[in-house]
């Protein structure tokens, strides 16, 4: 989480070559680094104010930062998903993003949310406005940002960072390391390093093949699961283990397109209507430098469905054996094990080569699971 000098050389250079004024972007900046500096008191220190909210909030159990915001600054949610997660996801305690899930109607959502709500002034969504306040008139703890204008983004990374320091506090955890990361890394390497010696990655045992979608699951989760010996059964007694307080997360291996997201949101957003979850999406191998650190070190309160296919197009890695549809393949199952290893609750499914197909047939199961 740390803004080092490199960052910030590296975040000028980026906005300079996109043709920005950088000299507009650093001044607006630098009005929210004073507003945050070390002699303002913390009631008037919007840095200070915010971790406070986040770190007390989490604490108490409503840990799910629900993060919504203004179409033009939309993709700002990405970031602070790392953030947040890579942050405070250590030692049993995590400040959960939940990042692009779809407003829904206030009775989808349990009282472990705090909604956060980054309004571009100018650029806001009136539909979107119109859910928020339906939404706070509900009771939900609801922060509002108001941003002034795109220019103005840069201050919520420096307001975002000293939050998360504070919050980091709050939660008694270090916010300055990533201890959990390393373990899917190992894993992984132990799995090339088998194929570099034999020339595939060792076997696994499927639970069973239906319509195309393989179901994989460690000695422990398969216990769990009873004997269920479908699909929808599988699924149904999977997501039977949500108690309150938890949330479901799909890591997907897959390609990151409109078709794949559309269709994962359908999924995603069934499960919380059904559940009353909080829902995450992540596309590996991205989410692991992410989420992937609250997931494995934070509250064993996840509840996790990983997405792997087959890859109709690869490329070779230069000067090794393996492909990078090989990496992607070990890093998947380097994760699912480190979950297992965690006492996660998490099942793999294979969608095959047909990932479109796949998670049709996947929606439809999950469709029957929770009805």
């Amino acid at each position: 989480m740390r803004l080092c000098f490199i960052e910030v050389e590296v975040f000028v250079r980026i906005n300079w070559a996109m043709g920005l004024d950088v000299g507009r972007l650093l001044t607006a900046t630098q009005q929210m680094m004073r507003s945050c500096a070390a002699g303002v008191p913390p009631a008037d220190n919007p840095g200070v104010v915010l971790g406070t909210i986040l770190g007390v909030l989490g604490k108490s159990g409503r840990d799910k930062v629900t993060i919504v915001a203004s179409p033009g600054i939309a993709d700002f949610g990405a970031w602070l998903e790392q953030l947040l997660a890579e942050s405070t996801g250590k030692h049993g305690a995590a400040l959960i993003p939940v990042d692009d899930e779809p407003l829904g109607a206030p009775g989808v959502y349990a009282q472990d949310r705090l909604f956060v709500y980054m309004r571009l002034a100018g650029e806001a969504d009136a539909g979107q406005d119109e859910a928020v306040a339906e939404i706070e008139r509900a009771g939900y703890t609801l922060v509002r940002i108001a941003v002034t204008d795109r220019y103005h983004i840069g201050q919520e990374f420096f307001r975002w960072e000293l939050a998360t320091a504070v919050a980091g506090s709050i939660l008694g955890i270090n916010p300055f390391d990533q201890p959990d990361v390393e373990a899917s890394k190992d894993k992984t390497r132990e799995l090339t390093t088998a194929y570099e010696l034999s020339g595939r990655l060792p076997p696994e045992t499927a639970l069973f093949e239906e319509q195309g979608l393989t179901l994989f699951a460690d000695e422990k989760n398969l216990k769990a699961i009873g004997k269920a010996n479908t699909l929808v059964e599988c699924l149904a007694a999977h997501f039977e283990r949500m108690r309150e307080g938890d949330y479901c997360a799909l890591l997907a291996y897959v390609e990151r397109n409109k078709r794949h997201r559309d269709a994962l949101q359908d999924i995603r957003i069934l499960i919380r209507d059904r559940k009353r979850v909080a829902t995450c999406l992540g596309f590996g191998p991205r989410f692991l430098h992410s989420t992937g650190q609250a997931y494995k070190g934070g509250p064993n309160t996840g509840v996790f469905l990983q997405l792997t296919c087959d890859d109709l197009a690869d490329i070779q890695v230069p000067d090794q054996k393996y492909t990078f549809g090989v990496v992607k393949a070990a890093q998947a199952r380097g994760d699912f094990e480190v979950l297992a290893e965690r006492d996660r609750r998490v099942l793999r499914i294979h969608l095959g080569p047909h990932v479109v197909a796949g998670l049709t047939s996947l929606k439809d199961a999950v469709r029957q699971a929770l009805a």
